[in-house]
């Protein structure tokens, strides 16, 4: 059983209390409480043993003697346990007084033994004690693991020696190389490190480090591939290689380069007859070069953000064919089938026939493994169909199982067993199907194919609209203007949440569709409420990434802003951190022209991302939003404080207006208003209003409320 208290906060220490007698687990909790403590309590050894094997306790407190199991069994369990090995142990009995219990007590695991009846006064600080080191037993655990973290990557990277190995800094300047990349490229290491990477380059052709995309996928922190480099060697030869990069940990400010030789691997290949890799009858790959094909591809995919996922065909209704037809007709139809699958893939995806009637496919670069869903379908569309063999008609179908690398195999015969074992799952399902091997990524294509299907149906049916969010003045409650919000009523389910569709509407690019028609909303809504508010009132609509990066975005407001006759500074534009740091010569040029055609611009959810304040100084912006998971934590955490004050301060001497976003609370407005924030949008303003009563907001808006 629980004590009746409080939920316990993120952070609070679980003491455990143990006594066969009801009254005595009633005063200890009363004895015990506290806001930091949450207090478990059992009535006896093997309930007590049941709790500690289903949560972390950082305390027990253990009567010695109960009915069937007493203390010192618990103990001695506890301390056999790795689990609990470590848990301190506090007795506390009012019976088992004498020396030698007192000393079987700490033999059996004990760190303090008390009789009852206990004083509270020496208890809680013996229990604070505890608990203190029992947080710095856990942080100590923590920083080890860590430190064995760290120990695993140096030990990964001296794993890797017989790859090339070669550690830039941020400028590109070689500050490691490993003996195999010096071997490669036929220079001592002496004379790699403190030149140029880039030195040594041929292919991709880049002119200078922060124009590579090197440098662009350090900034970003993510991985880059070139699978066909072509690397300088001393004596003016060309290396071709596959390159993989990624950036250390930001502390470092580094990037570590992966080399692998991939001379031999083509040259194998001129080498091998075309018989070895390739089955005689369609042409495709077969099994073995199936093998060597996917191989590379999964070297290359070790650490990859995308996926990789192979496909597992197996044809229905072959067998009859083949039994009643005979093979010549056999042979025709997987000629056939060769054909349609080629036919729906890219050059580069793998293909190959294993055997018989069964086929595979291996596609790289998906973005999630759920578009593999898509592929299925497509190939099922393609190969079933009926038609005439030697003049017999003939029905032909396929089944798919689908797994994904690494979470289905982690080499490719594991791979292929999980796909093998999918494809039979669509065979017992009814066959002319697919499956995946997880059911439950197998129920998450579906139903993103389902939502993405919707969504393109709602843009059809224009089943979308905007709502406004009013922003008033802290100082004074003045309506400073509204952000216009997409919403999506759907005709079954209702209203959908915008967490679910906006992400996918910029994920297929579908948002492109949308833009123009949210521009003319806002500035259509800004018009009207220039009829009843003053010209200063400003109308925010949100820019998307994929919508940023558009050539024609500031020509498109230009559009919007004269159909409705706004003028300078009535529209304004809310653009996330990530969508202006990803690429700043771009974000430099766009913000430029949307400056100067009048569109104001604003940073948006501010707290969340990555952005350096730098760039409040160098990026021209006219409003920063603070994100409303960063307002939520305001008066929880005086760090979060302390950097919003920063923000506020620094803005205000930027003279860039700040806008906090999400404000549900009095005690968040105040706090807000006693530090310099100038305007406030959420909850406590009001919920968004729909384009009628937006233009009545101030009429209803009661701003006393607010000010007490």
């Amino acid at each position: 059983m629980e004590c009746v208290q409080s939920k316990p906060n993120d952070g609070s220490s679980v003491l455990l209390v143990v006594d066969d007698y009801p009254e005595n687990l009633v005063t200890m909790c009363a004895v015990l409480q506290r806001t930091d403590w949450h207090i478990v309590t059992a009535s006896s050894g093997v309930e007590a043993l049941t709790v500690l094997l289903e949560q972390e306790v950082d305390l027990v407190l253990l009567d010695v003697q109960m009915p069937d199991m007493d203390g010192f069994e618990v103990a001695r369990l506890m301390r056999g346990s790795q689990r609990t090995s470590l848990t301190p142990i506090i007795f506390l009995t009012a019976n088992e007084q004498s020396p030698a219990s007192v000393h079987k007590g700490y033999a059996s695991g004990a760190i303090d033994y008390l009789f009852k009846p206990f004083d509270p006064n020496v208890l809680k600080p013996k229990v604070q004690a505890l608990l203190e080191q029992q947080r710095n037993r856990r942080a100590l655990q923590r920083l080890t693991q860590e430190l064995e973290s760290a120990r695993a990557f140096n030990a990964s990277v001296l794993a890797n020696m017989a790859e090339g190995i070669v550690v830039v800094d941020e400028t590109g300047i070689i500050s490691f190389a490993n003996p195999a990349i010096c071997h490669l490229l036929d220079t001592p290491d002496e004379q790699l490190r403190g030149t140029s990477v880039l030195d040594y380059v041929l292919e991709p052709k880049v002119q200078s480090w922060l124009e590579s995309d090197f440098y662009k996928h350090y900034r970003n922190a993510d991985t880059y591939r070139v699978h066909d480099a072509v690397l300088r060697t001393a004596g003016g030869g060309q290396l071709p290689v596959a390159l993989s990069c990624a950036s250390l940990p930001c502390e470092q400010k580094a990037m570590v380069l992966t080399v692998l030789d991939m001379s031999l691997e083509r040259n194998l290949y001129q080498q091998l007859e075309q018989q070895a890799v390739t089955d005689a009858l369609t042409g495709l790959l077969n099994r073995r070069g199936f093998y060597q094909a996917v191989e590379g591809m999964l070297l290359r995919n070790e650490h990859a953000e995308q996926y990789l996922v192979v496909l597992y065909l197996d044809l229905d209704g072959f067998k009859q064919i083949n039994d009643s037809l005979g093979h010549d007709a056999g042979d025709q139809v997987l000629l056939w089938v060769a054909t349609q699958l080629k036919d729906c893939l890219r050059p580069y995806d793998v293909l190959a026939r294993m055997g018989g009637d069964e086929f595979t496919v291996v596609i790289d670069g998906f973005d999630y493994p759920e578009q593999a869903a898509k592929v299925a379908e497509k190939l099922i569309e393609r190969v079933s169909m009926k038609r005439q063999v030697d003049g017999v008609d003939i029905s032909l179908g396929v089944s798919i199982g689908i797994a994904t690398y690494p979470e289905c195999g982690s080499n490719l015969d594991g791979l292929l067993r999980a796909a093998d074992i999918a494809m039979y799952e669509a065979k017992r399902a009814g066959r002319q199907q697919y499956r995946f091997y997880d059911q439950n990524m197998n129920g998450r294509a579906r139903s993103r194919l389902m939502l993405e299907d919707s969504v393109r149906n709602a843009i059809e049916g224009k089943n979308f609209s905007v709502v406004y969010q009013p922003q008033v003045h802290v100082a004074d409650g003045r309506l400073r203007g509204f952000e216009a919000l997409l919403r999506w009523q759907h005709a079954s389910v209702g209203e959908v949440p915008p967490a679910l569709f906006i992400p996918l509407l910029e994920e297929t690019r579908l948002i492109n569709r949308l833009g123009s028609w949210i521009f003319d909303q806002g500035a259509e809504q800004r018009q009207a409420l220039g009829r009843v508010f003053a010209s200063d009132l400003v109308v925010s609509v949100s820019v998307s990434p994929t919508q940023f990066c558009m050539p024609n975005l500031a020509a498109e407001l230009r559009r919007a802003m004269d159909r409705f006759e706004l003028q300078l500074g009535q529209l304004e534009v809310e653009i996330t951190e990530a969508s202006l740091v990803n690429n700043l010569s771009h974000s430099h040029k766009q913000l430029q022209q949307l400056r100067e055609i009048g569109v104001r611009v604003a940073l948006d959810d501010f707290g969340v991302g990555e952005c350096s304040l730098s760039h409040l100084r160098n990026l021209q912006l006219d409003t920063l939003k603070l994100d409303r998971h960063f307002i939520a934590g305001l008066l929880d955490s005086p760090r979060d404080a302390v950097f919003a004050r920063s923000i506020i301060d620094l803005c205000r001497n930027l003279d860039i207006l700040v806008i906090a976003e999400g404000v549900e609370t009095l005690q968040q407005y105040e706090w807000l208003a006693n530090n310099g924030c100038q305007v406030i949008q959420g909850f406590l303003v009001a919920y968004p209003l729909d384009a009628e009563d937006a233009r009545s907001f101030p009429a209803r808006f009661d701003w006393s409320r607010l000010r007490g």
